[in-house]
């Protein structure tokens, strides 16, 4: 770590992981209800545990993202903050956001629109907490004057997903219509914009990690921009179902929609040959891990389990059941949760000098335990979502008799769940574990690449 005000990222790290505890906590509850019976059913009903999921999973992103940027930008633009204070305050309030209003949807305090739940005090906190930190960010390039694509692709994604909140600021009478523009910061949030963020995390660590050629690691981000402009704008309409529009944005909406993880795709073969062709490696292979799983699982979950079910033909009898589930579990986990955790491993040996930069035994365990848990929660909400449509939509069984035919699956999901919230709660323990001292505040910003001990 170059930069004393890189310490502010330890701290939104801190705030993002114990979110991710909680959210994975809700989570194995509200699966536990699908098993029946429920005891909790009047004081934590589903809808409860649902919505508290979902947003502390949106949350917890943003507040990784935050974290990642304010590490970043100081590296790419060579200098420190503008503000530390700034970034401190707005980490507070975005903390006490996140706090009341989780409490509030236990008592029903909420817009009821999904994904975007939050009441209109708490979403003019949000409008708030994101102009102070673009405001903190571009003040930061502005002195540094030293601007990188890489940063520019950065902030051209988190910018735009604070515009994109806005249409969330507008309530609708007509609920087809509040849907239509949910989607308009959902999809172009999580399959648009969010796209770039990665990718732009993505070409950082590549370029540390695996000793890629900067330049053409910044010419991917462009293919990158191309497509979530393309790709995800247009594949926004697979989402148009039974609201009322034009038939023909479905099938343009499915094959769209398809093509966007593509360029993430070709930057991480890029990569891997580079790493190949130079013989070096990074000695962080924790992060190495980390941040080719993310490449690859995005490929996966967003990728081949969207193009799965987003056809409209297909796409008619699985939206809205558990197939959905199946492609967003999978498709949020390696696009954006395993991004922000391959920043954290990447950055963490340098906020306390006891750490080994390689990592232990039990950080690999975080890694391949989440996998294999993540992957078989993917093959249960596959398995149960099958099934679902076949007993639903095409015998016409009612949802709760389905719902007990498919129960077996869920018995799945849960001994899945358990073992990825196993190795969820290794990575937190381990990031817990150490005191953060900030003594690699004089160190270089990238551990020099040693040669491999054998062709990677």
């Amino acid at each position: 770590m170059r930069y004393r005000s890189q310490a502010v990222a330890y701290w939104y790290f801190a705030v993002a992981m114990g979110l991710f505890g909680l959210q994975i906590a809700f989570g194995l509850l509200a699966a536990a209800k699908y098993l029946g019976p429920d005891p909790l059913i009047d004081v934590l009903p589903f809808d409860v545990m649902k919505v508290v999921h979902t947003n502390l999973l949106v949350v917890w992103v943003l507040t990784g993202f935050m974290g990642g940027t304010y590490w970043i930008v100081p590296e790419e633009s060579r200098t420190e903050l503008y503000s530390v204070k700034l970034a401190y305050v707005q980490l507070g309030l975005w903390v006490l956001m996140g706090v009341t209003a989780v409490i509030g949807y236990f008592f029903r305090w909420g817009t009821g629109t999904k994904l975007l739940e939050q009441p209109l005090p708490h979403k003019i906190v949000i409008v708030v907490v994101m102009l102070m930190f673009l405001y903190n960010i571009l003040m930061t390039i502005r002195r540094s004057g030293r601007f990188t694509t890489t940063e520019g692709v950065l902030i051209g994604g988190l910018g735009m997903a604070a515009v994109l909140y806005l249409p969330a600021l507008i309530p609708f009478d007509n609920y087809a219509i509040a849907t239509f523009y949910r989607w308009w910061t959902i999809h172009l949030w999580v399959e648009g914009v969010w796209e770039m963020i990665q990718g732009s995390m993505l070409a950082y660590l590549l370029i540390r990690l695996t000793g890629a050629d900067r330049e053409v690691m910044e010419k991917w981000l462009y293919v990158i921009v191309g497509l979530v402009f393309i790709a995800g704008v247009i594949g926004t309409a697979h989402h148009y179902y039974w609201i009322g529009v034009p038939h023909y944005w479905l099938p343009l909406g499915g094959i769209f929609s398809a093509l966007e993880p593509v360029a993430l795709v070709g930057m991480a073969i890029y990569a891997y040959s580079a790493m190949r062709r130079s013989g070096l490696q990074h000695p962080n292979t924790l992060a190495v891990h980390w941040t080719a799983g993310s490449a690859v699982y995005t490929l996966f979950g967003a990728g081949l389990l969207g193009l799965a079910h987003t056809w409209p033909g297909i796409n008619k009898w699985t939206h809205g059941t558990l197939i959905t589930a199946m492609h967003g579990h999978a498709a949020f986990y390696g696009a954006y949760a395993m991004i922000v955790m391959a920043v954290i491993s990447y950055t963490l040996p340098s906020f306390s000098g006891h750490r080994s930069e390689r990592g232990g035994p039990l950080d690999y365990w975080a890694f391949w335990l989440q996998l294999a848990g993540m992957f078989g929660m993917t093959l249960s909400f596959a398995t149960a979502g099958i099934g679902q449509v076949y007993l639903e939509r095409v015998l016409g069984l009612g949802f709760l008799e389905t719902q007990l035919k498919i129960q077996v699956h869920f018995l799945m999901l849960l001994a899945a769940g358990t073992i990825f919230a196993l190795g969820a709660g290794l990575f937190i323990w381990n990031f817990f574990r150490y005191r953060p001292t900030f003594e690699g505040l004089a160190a270089e910003p990238m551990a020099p690449l040693q040669p491999a001990r054998a062709a990677v």
